[in-house]
């Protein structure tokens, strides 16, 4: 069953599930996290509590709405469109990124939060959350 966690990012709420990779367990576990944003494109990513290696199945391109964990700067990663390495209009890390889950709905209206902007990942109450 999806770890179930809500994103609060300035003027952005959105649900998200977290998978079942040892990755985003350790993200739960660490819960609630709340970091400052930094952007890079269309991707909002926060340094986090957490220590976790490269996956065999990390990779850098990535879709959008998928959540990440870039282990070389120990960041939550909230895709949402193309970065400056991407080479289409779908997002791509700088370096291989843990896949730890997707949000729930339009990950797009992440474009409304600025570098600075606190960034909290809690875990959801009610129905799908652990």
């Amino acid at each position: 069953m999806p770890y179930r966690i809500t994103i609060t990012a300035g003027p952005v709420t959105m649900e998200a599930e977290l998978n079942n990779s040892p990755t985003a367990q350790k993200i739960w576990q660490a819960l609630p996290v709340t970091g400052q944003a930094s952007t890079w494109g269309d991707e909002v990513y926060f340094e986090i509590p957490v220590r976790a290696k490269q996956a065999p199945d990390a990779r850098a391109d990535v879709e959008v709405g998928e959540l990440g964990y870039w282990p070389v700067g120990r960041a939550f990663c909230i895709f949402f469109g193309p970065t400056p390495s991407s080479i289409s209009d779908k997002p791509r890390a700088v370096s291989p990124v843990n896949i730890v889950g997707r949000v729930l709905g339009d990950a797009t209206a992440f474009r409304q939060v600025d570098a600075g902007t606190t960034v909290t990942l809690t875990k959801a109450t009610g129905r799908g959350s652990l």
